[in-house]
């Protein structure tokens, strides 16, 4: 039998520990894009400590693990202009929708929060439908 939902289970684990932990030390949400939105638009510089080193715990963590793990088989497509074209897709429609799945769906969700959930029940069709559509439509991914 498969045993790669473990692996899910510990990251999902370890990414509620996070949020949680997050929001007990800093009063605020670990939403990712908020964190990085409010460096790049410079909202948020008074807080860059905090948050450059959470950004750096999300960069350096999978280099450090790599001498334990070794090449990841992630699945993805070797399509760059398909990479780059999701990610500023995901980048624009997580700053329309003042928050990404960390934020609405890990730590929203846990608040009961309906904006969170609605959030997270709208970006989970739309990563349905474009799978739908790209990968099984189209051919592209």
């Amino acid at each position: 039998m498969e045993q790669d939902w473990i692996w899910g289970l510990v990251g999902g684990l370890l990414i509620g520990t996070g949020g949680a932990v997050y929001l007990l030390a800093n009063g605020r949400i670990m939403g990712a894009s908020g964190i990085v939105g409010g460096l790049v638009d410079g909202s948020e510089w008074r807080h860059w400590r905090e948050r450059g080193a959470f950004l750096a715990g999300v960069l350096l963590l999978p280099v450090l693990l790599y001498p334990l793990y070794g090449e990841v088989n992630t699945h993805i497509t070797g399509n760059w202009v398909v990479i780059i074209a999701a990610g500023l897709l995901v980048g624009i429609g997580t700053r329309m929708a003042n928050g990404c799945t960390s934020g609405h769906g890990v730590c929203g969700m846990s608040r009961l929060s309906l904006r969170g959930i609605v959030a997270t029940v709208f970006y989970i069709l739309a990563g349905g439908l474009t799978v739908a559509l790209f990968r099984h439509g189209l051919g592209w991914i």
